[in-house]
């Protein structure tokens, strides 16, 4: 086997941007986080939830009744195939 072939698995320092440390082991000497569970917001309870009714409100303002009525063309539909 080759000498000196694997990186050396020490001992590391994880640091996140909101300021907590982790220890733990890795081929780096250090690493630095942009997110972790501490500042994740779906781990503090903080998570923003969508509004959908919001987004369906807006559709319909933009759109409104200009959608084909897909129940009438289903009918028509079926009375061309009956002949």
């Amino acid at each position: 086997m080759k000498a000196n072939l694997h990186p050396e698995y020490g001992e590391t320092t994880m640091t996140c941007a909101c300021g907590a440390v982790y220890h733990t082991r890795s081929t780096k000497n250090r690493l630095r986080l942009g997110i972790c569970s501490s500042c994740h917001p779906l781990f503090t309870g903080q998570q923003k939830l969508i509004d959908t009714a919001g987004r369906v409100e807006k559709f319909m303002r933009r759109f409104g009744n200009k959608m084909p009525d897909l129940a009438g063309t289903a009918s028509r539909t079926a009375k061309k195939t009956k002949k």
